[in-house]
């Protein structure tokens, strides 16, 4: 499950989870100036322009890899598709990924899912994305993106149909081919709507009435689509006949003699073609994966004789029951194969590959040597693992030794089939939930989406801590600092391994301790966490994965006891005061209130009233070495402020929309320290009309947008800060993306 941040609705039409980097690829970004906030002329407008360097914080994958796709033809040349994270491009000689996707911006970030892509065998420069991560009726449709130079710039068609790409099945595939025969047809497998024809190259689309299969709309539709020869093969996942083929005289029939549709056959999962021995290789589940599978099988087609054969390597069974997802030939050994079982979660999923066309088989995992050192995370608090949700797999059309597969987590690579290291420099698809620029120690603490918390000593290389264990978490749901006393941090989120949900650190996040007790609600509602100014109290609410929300508790001894504030709006987020540790403060989303504590958090009562409601993702922020100074984010209601501890907030003029917002250094002044950075993720459309990232100095008198363009990763409204020891740098959480930051240049 992916523990990906979906925006939630609201009132206007809405906007919407490895060898580590050595260093992020660098583009400069041209940044505009934003009018002043307030009245005319009333400040000095700073440059036009500044340019930022935008690079990505290396940790190393973390999502799920769906697709590998070497092109067949041009040595070297590889690429990659995410569930929620885009498309990359393997550049060979920097041993790295570069990312394609990154200027789809916020309108569009139902695109930064990539359902399928294809490449054109004869034309080696030209590539084709189909987009679209969610395929519900809240969703946008989808849009395929065509490059005539390997994805460096695109065309883009919208489509009148919604793809899938986080969806269940996200792993099956290709469902995007250009056609054999003629270079200008493409075709487009879609879940509820058909099969899709193009004859311009993608510029246009339209449904295939030829196509005998019948779409519904909760079914996983064509699965797969793959070139034998002059054929073209379509998997179809809703039961009854599961593989079509092109006839020579136009239109589409069953495949004869292909496997019955029982539970190992039900789902055609991935396809592939060996020329050198004329056979199609077919892998099945009874369900469409990377989830709930128990029974899967492999079939071999003699696309001359017509021919069926099984071939399955190990058959699933009672207590080892499993699908097959990745299939993959050798194209400079005939008869040489590869196949990945998937959701086999007690012996660990593996790779079969067979030299003799499936009449015999090796298991890849059993001689596997793993070397996570690049990704210390890989090692989950324990030992590294060959991998799960593999359903993507690919081998080097040049280097019959050189086979990569796709994980849930990372990519893994050998170049002698026993020795595995992640080849996953520049592709990081992290959903990232929380981010602390502490004054001192890490350069960075995150909180993740299904991988927990991260020390980073470095931006450059993995964290060499790998997760923040003693626990381990999955998704973390909180993570906070004590502003006067920065060497203790506190974190929260999902347990895995364990019951605990909570944490403390006394050397900034380097190593951890669970709470000695914590409030029966709390594995299985963790919420967001606070810490008092000193250390001295915490405030941590609990928050269901259904949005069903609980009492917060409050401890006054480190965590060994606990007891519930029934002052504090259920499921709220806590924020402590930066100076004061008597002060805590909370945004009642469903009300508009801001309560306040003078206690240390024993008791809370209102403060300004009728605020924005109703959208959980409101929230405050206090601007650090202040107190009472608060800066409230009501996405499209704007952004308002309080210099009186929340009793009363003024609206920020000229911010139209603002979505997630932090702090950093102060501008350098002769007059001493003055405000402190303030960044954001919001709207200010007198000079760019559409959600941006930015930056004021003079506590939000005037704007700078400090993104531009080609950076803009779809929804980043989750969480954004900025450095206190650098000024001008930003931490900016994606949804898919990872940490991207910036310094101006």
């Amino acid at each position: 499950m992916r523990a990906s941040s979906v925006p939630q609705p609201e009132p206007a039409p809405r906007p919407r989870r490895r060898t580590v980097l050595a260093g992020a690829a660098v583009v400069a970004a041209t940044a505009s100036v934003l009018p002043a906030a307030g009245a005319a002329g009333a400040a000095p407008r700073p440059p036009k322009t500044r340019p930022h360097r935008w690079r990505t914080a290396a940790i190393g994958g973390t999502g799920f890899v769906t697709g590998i796709l070497f092109h067949p033809a041009v040595r070297g040349l590889a690429y990659a598709r995410t569930d929620i994270g885009g498309a990359y491009r393997w550049d060979a000689r920097a041993s790295r990924w570069t990312a394609l996707t990154d200027h789809l911006g916020w309108d569009d970030w139902n695109l930064l899912g990539v359902e399928a892509m294809a490449v054109d065998p004869v034309h080696p420069d030209r590539l084709y994305l189909a987009l679209g991560t969610y395929a519900q009726e809240w969703a946008s449709p989808g849009a395929v993106l065509r490059s005539e130079d390997r994805g460096a710039t695109w065309a883009r068609t919208d489509l009148p149909v919604r793809l899938g790409a986080n969806e269940d099945g996200r792993g099956c595939g290709e469902r995007l081919l250009v056609d054999p025969r003629d270079s200008g047809t493409l075709w487009l497998g879609t879940r509820h709507d058909g099969l899709l024809r193009s004859t311009d190259r993608g510029a246009t689309w339209a449904a295939d009435p030829s196509f005998p299969a019948t779409p519904s709309a909760g079914g996983q539709g064509v699965t797969l689509l793959v070139a034998a020869g002059r054929t073209v093969y379509a998997g179809w996942g809703d039961g009854g006949t599961a593989l079509y083929r092109t006839k020579a005289s136009g239109g589409w029939e069953p495949v004869p003699g292909q496997p019955s549709a029982g539970a190992a056959s039900r789902v055609p999962v991935r396809a592939a073609y060996d020329p050198g021995i004329r056979a199609l290789y077919v892998s099945y589940a009874d369900g469409p994966g990377p989830n709930n599978q128990a029974d899967g099988s492999v079939h071999r087609l003699d696309t001359v004789t017509g021919t069926w054969r099984d071939v399955t390597p190990v058959a699933p069974g009672d207590g080892d029951a499993f699908g097959y997802g990745g299939v993959a030939v050798d194209a400079g050994r005939p008869g040489t194969v590869v196949v990945s079982t998937n959701n086999r979660w007690g012996p660990v999923d593996t790779l079969f590959r067979s030299t003799d066309g499936g009449a015999s088989w090796a298991s890849l995992k059993d001689t596997a040597v793993l070397d996570v050192s690049e990704t210390p995370y890989l090692t989950w608090g324990g030992e590294p693992k060959f991998g799960w949700w593999i359903q993507a797999v690919a081998v080097d059309p040049y280097d019959s030794r050189h086979i990569v597969y796709g994980t849930g987590a990372t990519v893994f690579g050998t170049r002698d089939l026993v020795h595995w290291a992640p080849e996953i420099r520049g592709l990081e698809e992290s959903a990232v939930r929380q981010l602390i620029a502490p004054p001192s120690g890490a350069q960075l603490l995150s909180g993740l989406g299904d991988i927990g918390v991260m020390y980073h000593d470095s931006l450059t290389a993995s964290p060499s801590r790998g997760m923040a264990s003693n626990p381990v978490f999955g998704t973390a749901t909180g993570l906070a600092l004590a502003t006067l006393k920065p060497s203790y941090v506190v974190r929260t989120g999902w347990p895995s391994g364990s019951g605990s949900a909570g944490a403390y650190s006394h050397d900034g996040g380097a190593s951890w301790r669970p709470f000695a007790s914590q409030p029966a609600i709390a594995p299985s509602a963790p919420g967001p966490v606070a810490v008092s100014a000193n250390g001295a109290t915490l405030l941590w609410s609990f928050v269901h994965w259904d949005g069903t929300k609980y009492a917060a508790h409050r401890s006054t001894d480190g965590g060994a006891t606990w007891a519930e504030v029934a002052t504090f709006p259920e499921g709220g987020t806590p924020v402590s005061d930066p100076l004061d540790p008597k002060r805590f403060y909370v945004y009642d989303t469903d009300t508009g209130t801001v309560l306040r504590s003078t206690d240390r958090g024993a008791t809370f009562t209102a403060g300004a009233k009728g605020l924005p409601s109703g959208d959980v993702q409101f929230r405050i922020a206090a601007a650090p070495g202040r107190s009472g100074d608060l800066w409230l984010s009501a996405k499209d209601n704007g952004l308002l402020r309080s210099t009186d501890g929340g009793r009363t907030f003024a609206p920020v003029a000229g911010c139209q929309a603002s979505h997630a917002l932090g702090f950093g250094k102060a501008a350098p002044s002769r007059k001493g320290a003055g405000y402190p950075a303030v960044f954001q993720t919001g709207r200010v459309s007198a000079t760019y009309d559409g959600v941006a990232v930015l930056r004021s100095d003079d506590a939000g008198a005037t704007w700078l947008r400090v993104n531009d363009d080609a950076h803009r990763w779809g929804w980043t409204g989750e969480v954004i800060t900025g450095d206190p020891r650098v000024h001008g740098r930003v931490y900016l959480g994606t949804n898919g993306r990872g940490i991207q930051y910036a310094d101006p240049q």
